[in-house]
């Protein structure tokens, strides 16, 4: 009888195992596609953005970037060693794996915070770069060429408005193009072609949109580590 009763937990454990083990293997997998995913935005970003560096005079913008790539990676490698260690049933590798995902957790959670308390300051400080660089329009080629694509690109002018250009206004701020050239800047009472917003604005617009869909697939992934970090210590202690 006690046999039996022996017999019957041991199955249910052995079911048990089976669940977390195989659930820490689809975790895994849903971690490794948004890895993924995160990995692509961040390239996107850095790749169709990277003009406005020399505008800033920092490697903020970009360096964020690439902290998301390199932990975007890591969480794809990670993902990988979990499944290993899940069907595997390695202890090692789970334990490792799961002192990585608390890392990695914490370090995404904490980055969320300071972006969050930050983002109002970090805003000033484009305002004081963008002013500064204008001085260096038509000196410097770098400061030059920036400032000509990023109005053409992103359909701005000046910091706040064409204004600032207290009239030696770019043809890059005019909006019309007529036989593949562009026009003259019209500045008349009541008419202008000149592109209506800031660059501030925009660019400002710009990352605040790319942040909500990048942060919104990170907050996903961090959900679904957590899961990846119970299924691990739970299957850490089953394994004999």
């Amino acid at each position: 009888m006690c046999d039996d009763d022996k017999m019957g937990f041991g199955s249910r454990m052995d079911c048990c195992r089976q669940f977390v083990k195989y659930s820490l293997i689809v975790s895994n997998f849903i971690i490794f596609v948004g890895g993924a995913t995160l990995f692509c935005l961040s390239l996107w970003t850095l790749v169709d953005r990277n003009f406005m560096n020399d505008l800033l005079d920092t490697n903020l913008f970009s360096g964020a970037v690439y902290v998301l790539l390199v932990t975007s990676l890591t969480i794809c490698v990670l993902s990988f060693v979990g499944c290993v260690g899940a069907s595997k049933e390695v202890k090692c590798l789970l334990l490792t794996y799961f002192i990585i995902v608390v890392l990695i957790f914490v370090t995404m959670f904490i980055g969320g915070i300071l972006g969050f308390v930050f983002r109002e300051r970090v805003q000033q400080t484009m305002r004081q770069k963008l002013r500064s660089s204008m001085s260096l329009y038509g000196s410097r080629r770098d400061i030059t060429e920036s400032w000509d694509q990023t109005q053409e690109r992103l359909q701005c002018c000046g910091v706040d408005s064409w204004h600032d250009w207290n009239r030696l206004i770019p043809e890059s701020c005019c909006q019309e193009i007529f036989g593949g050239q562009r026009k003259e800047c019209t500045l008349l009472p009541g008419v202008t072609n000149l592109y209506s917003q800031g660059c501030l604005y925009v660019t400002t617009s710009f990352m605040r949109d790319h942040a909500a869909v990048i942060g919104g697939t990170a907050i996903a992934v961090a959900i679904i580590m957590i899961f990846g970090m119970i299924f691990s210590c739970l299957l850490f202690t089953m394994i004999e």
